[in-house]
């Protein structure tokens, strides 16, 4: 049983980790600006900005994975790099795993490239927040190597507007985005949750990126 601590446990992605953590019997806590309106039973709820350095501090303290499931978009634009910085610093030298939830910008369309936020059909809207979790990931690959990392990207079609269903089953890839033989890309954000506590409880991508999708 590991101590997990999401940051972000009530958005999509976090939900869903909190979810399937704590019904696989870990301790997990569940950082966000405010309460959830469901609570898990066995998870402990806290409230605050982990943009600042006192909470960010408070929050992972004790903790065996940190998970950040923060997405930078609205007031978080911009701050979810900043937040993954204090991060590394943080947990750099320590027992702390750290696990992010990136996007599927950063993913090659072909081994090579180029990379899905590149290419002309990607949404304008989103870009930003692509590039922002890109950077992350360049900064993880670029830190100590006593600080041990997971960066998983998600299917293209990850989010609430495509939730899916739980099937326990899914397939692992690299740097390239994984579609199926229609050429789709998806993941529910009950499996993607499945994924993240399969690579807690096996750990099988120290320091390295990975993406998961149907």
């Amino acid at each position: 049983m590991a101590s997990i601590t999401v940051l972000g446990g009530t958005g999509y992605a976090g939900g869903h980790i909190v979810d399937e953590a704590a019904a696989r019997g870990h301790r997990v806590t569940s950082w966000s600006r405010s309460l959830p309106e469901r609570q898990v039973e066995g998870v402990t709820y806290r409230t605050g900005s982990v943009t600042d350095e006192v909470t960010l501090a408070e929050a992972v303290q004790g903790a065996d994975v940190v998970i950040l499931a923060l997405s930078p978009r609205g007031p978080m634009a911009g701050e979810v790099e900043k937040v993954a910085d204090a991060l590394i610093t943080r947990l750099t030298g320590t027992d702390t795993r750290l696990g992010v939830i990136g996007g599927a910008g950063s993913l090659q369309v072909a081994p090579g490239g180029p990379r899905l936020v590149d290419g002309d059909g990607f949404p304008d809207a989103f870009k930003a927040e692509a590039l922002e979790l890109t950077r992350v990931l360049t900064e993880l690959r670029a830190s100590d190597d006593s600080l041990d990392w997971f960066f998983l990207s998600p299917a293209a079609n990850f989010g609430a507007y495509n939730p899916g269903e739980r099937t326990g089953h899914y397939r692992v890839g690299g740097d390239v985005l994984l579609t199926d033989e229609q050429g789709t890309s998806a993941i529910s954000g009950e499996d993607l949750a499945v994924a993240v506590v399969d690579e807690i409880e096996q750990p099988a991508h120290r320091r390295e990126r990975f993406t998961v999708a149907y």
